[in-house]
């Protein structure tokens, strides 16, 4: 055999090899998302809404504000239009807990995230207290400018939030029930 026809034959090979390699991870990835519904809006990780015995998750929701803060659906099971903020967060599917915690918390560092997200319980918005974020103080929240916040990205004196907050395009409804379920969380 000649060294030319070996290494056409060797080229080949290794050209059927990586088509098959590839065609086997296509394969495998289909079946993942198929199981898992990582493509389904709402669900970042398999893990989120298949609680671990013992886990504190929620798969069952008792209003539709908490399905919104778990879930980015609505009780219509309609995805929450969202722009800006993370692309992972659209891309998986996100919600308010993916960057605030179960708890609304929020404190720990997200993922390309330039600042820890807040605390977004009802009683730390609207308290009475400082409220700084990065630029500089501005008053408690309002149900008026939680809406705000949520839907424009700005604080209560009309400051940018950061960039790493999605801009959600909640209906009314939707935002009130929201707004209700971080009263009680």
């Amino acid at each position: 055999m000649t060294v030319p026809i070996a290494r056409t034959l060797i080229s080949i090979g290794i050209i059927l090899m990586v088509a098959g390699c590839v065609n086997v991870y296509d394969e495998r990835s289909d079946a993942m998302n198929r199981e898992y519904g990582w493509h389904d809006p709402g669900y970042m990780y398999p893990e989120q809404y298949e609680p671990m015995p013992g886990s504190n998750i929620i798969t069952d929701f008792s209003s539709n504000g908490e399905m919104i803060y778990y879930t980015g659906l609505n009780e219509k099971e309609q995805q929450i239009p969202v722009s800006g903020g993370p692309h992972w967060l659209y891309v998986h599917g996100g919600s308010c807990v993916s960057c605030h915690g179960i708890d609304g918390k929020g404190g720990v560092p997200i993922m390309m995230g330039t600042v820890i997200p807040s605390d977004i319980t009802y009683e730390a918005l609207t308290s009475e207290g400082e409220h700084e974020d990065e630029h500089e103080e501005h008053p408690p929240y309002t149900d008026e400018t939680i809406s705000i916040a949520i839907r424009e990205g700005k604080d209560p004196s009309g400051e940018e939030l950061d960039y790493t907050m999605p801009k959600w395009d909640l209906l009314d409804e939707d935002m009130e029930d929201l707004i209700e379920y971080l009263k009680i969380i």
